[in-house]
């Protein structure tokens, strides 16, 4: 008898330009998950390039997302995400039936840091959030 394929959660992390927040997240996710979950991210109005502060704070902890490009929300992939995790105020996805979680992340920025500083903190808090997500996803599965 073989057994059902096990259902693999796919995630799908959206900022505005696709190239700082949502990115970072992207990568921590992949990274924490070690590939029990399925891992994308996109802007509701994509820039041109992955933020260079962003992708120094990610380097700092071993993740390189210097490669990645910016890329616009994909309806297919819409069509078959477990969950869309909005990061910031201004990214907004509406689509029938799916199920959106908006992630206000900290702003170092409204308390005058900026920098590598505001990134290192942007980037933490986003990891905390992405391990609480991850986690509640493997206690879920580990229930059936």
């Amino acid at each position: 008898m073989t057994r059902p394929t096990p259902h693999r959660p796919c995630v799908l992390f959206v900022c505005v330009k696709n190239g700082g927040k949502s990115q970072m997240a992207a990568a921590l996710a992949a990274q924490v998950a070690g590939g029990a979950i399925e891992v994308h991210s996109a802007g509701t109005r994509p820039g041109a390039t992955v933020n260079a502060l962003s992708a120094e704070a990610l380097r700092e902890i071993g993740l390189d997302i210097t490669t990645e490009v910016p890329k616009e929300v994909d309806p297919d992939l819409l069509s078959r995400v477990d969950l869309v995790v909005t990061l910031g105020r201004e990214a907004v996805v509406e689509e029938p039936g799916l199920r959106v979680v908006n992630w206000d992340t900290d702003e170092p920025s409204e308390r005058g840091i900026d920098g590598i500083e505001r990134m290192r903190l942007v980037r933490d808090d986003i990891a905390d959030r992405v391990r609480t997500l991850v986690d509640e996803w493997a206690d879920e599965d580990r229930r059936g």
